[in-house]
């Protein structure tokens, strides 16, 4: 199909993949899936056949959504934008705002609405009084299981724009890169979907764009993670649905990530976790900027149950001061963050009092992020452990999900085997800001 209100002529056969076209006049499926591994082009597409749809078809409009509000303007309000150059279409045939969030066709007033789910009154607000609402697109739909109601709340948004729509020209786009599970909860509900007569489930990866898109640099990325990690490429580059291992980290070789850390050290951040009868531990790593690289550089590690003595808060400060000041005579660098289990407030303010010149932070505690970025950092080789860091070693050989969540689709770790690892946890969300600059370009998502 040609554009033909364009400043330049335009084939939608040039800019969208193949296996996306059919999409662009698909009215025989109301539900349609798009899923994909990294750097598959399905956000493109439908940023696409979304505005072409506010061009093309008059009395029209179009809703995309995410599940929450402060996710829009970054990405699919972004791609739309972007979608009108790749389009050839000239930016002042649209009146674009950001408050209210909305893309509007000046010489037929049709309009792409961009909004949340964070509740029900989200939705109600958005049928338009002029225009049919044709196209509904719900974006990162893994996000609508993990933090929302799944099934129901998909299920809720359809009932809500359906009504007063003809079936033959209204369809729902769902776009979602699959989670590791099999049984994630997102992915039972596409196997399901696929069953309907009146759904398309259409999954692609990069090997279904055209090279001269993406580059030689990427491809080139994707064949490297290959070779270092074929299950992690076949999650992230492939988008299969490769299943979790007990073991989280299951990447971790010895081989490859214990070695002595340089003393060129800029940034020293600290990982605390804290227990009464459990073990508290102190992991300190270090950001080298030359070696674009993150260092374990020491550890503090002590049970009262193991040793069968048990340490006060102040006893605990005390260690810490003298944890603090071993780093810096050794790397010439004093730590300039803590980030503490924030369930530890009184081992904090003690802290405090006798290292004031660190940075308190209550650690993030964002348990499955955490875990993957650490996951990320050692299967790029970008994270390496202390010899010194002895009890964190061991665990790395021990910390596993639990077997029942992973059949559930919630996987959740095994609180065992521990502690080290939430330290390390805890340093590495805090170093994310400074750490994703080092990645390759799949890292950086």
């Amino acid at each position: 199909m040609i554009l033909k209100k364009s400043k330049k002529i335009v084939k939608l056969s040039d800019i969208i993949i193949p296996k996306f076209q059919p999409l662009v006049n698909d009215r025989k499926h109301m539900h349609q899936i798009l899923t994909s591994g990294r750097a598959g082009t399905k956000s493109s597409a439908m940023a696409i056949i979304a505005d072409f749809l506010l061009v093309s078809e008059p009395n029209s409009a179009a809703v995309i959504m995410r599940k929450h509000h402060n996710k829009l303007r970054k990405t699919v309000y972004r791609e739309c934008e972007r979608a009108i150059g790749r389009l050839g279409l000239n930016k002042k045939l649209f009146k674009i705002t950001k408050s209210p969030m909305q893309i509007i066709y000046i010489p037929n007033g049709n309009t792409l609405y961009f909004t949340g789910s964070d509740s029900i009154d989200d939705t109600k607000g958005m049928i338009d009084a002029e225009n049919k609402i044709k196209l509904v697109v719900l974006d990162e739909l893994t996000e609508f299981f993990d933090k929302g109601d799944g099934a129901d709340e998909i299920a809720n948004i359809v009932a809500t724009f359906v009504r007063g729509n003809d079936g033959d020209n209204f369809r729902m786009m769902y776009l979602y890169n699959p989670p590791k599970n099999p049984v994630a909860p997102v992915n039972v509900w596409c196997t399901k979907m696929e069953q309907r007569a009146d759904c398309t489930h259409i999954h692609v990866d990069y090997r279904d764009v055209p090279v001269e898109w993406l580059g030689k640099a990427l491809i080139a990325e994707a064949e490297a993670m290959k070779e270092a990690d074929l299950k992690m490429y076949r999650w992230v580059w492939l988008g299969e649905a490769v299943g979790l291992d007990d073991l989280i980290y299951y990447m971790f070789d010895e081989s490859k990530h214990i070695e002595e850390p340089p003393q060129d050290i800029d940034i020293i951040v600290i990982g605390g976790d804290y227990g009464q009868m459990n073990a508290t531990t102190y992991e300190a790593y270090g950001i080298s900027f030359k070696h674009k690289h993150i260092y374990g550089l020491d550890e503090y590690y002590h049970s009262g149950r193991e040793t069968g003595h048990q340490r006060s808060p102040s006893d605990y400060a005390k260690d810490f001061k003298e944890f603090v000041d071993r780093l810096h005579k050794t790397y010439g660098e004093k730590p300039t963050y803590m980030c503490l289990d924030p369930s530890a407030k009184g081992l904090a303010e003690e802290m405090k009092r006798v290292c004031p010149y660190v940075i308190y932070d209550d650690a993030d505690n964002t348990v499955a992020t955490g875990i993957g970025r650490v996951q990320k950092l050692l299967a790029f080789c970008i994270l390496s452990l202390s010899p010194k860091q002895a009890e964190l070693r061991k665990e790395m050989h021990l910390y596993s999900y639990d077997a029942d969540s992973i059949e559930k689709g919630a996987e959740k770790p095994i609180k065992e085997n521990d502690h080290c690892e939430d330290a390390t946890r805890y340093a590495v969300m805090k170093m994310w800001k400074w750490v994703r600059q080092m990645l390759p370009y799949i890292g950086k998502e």
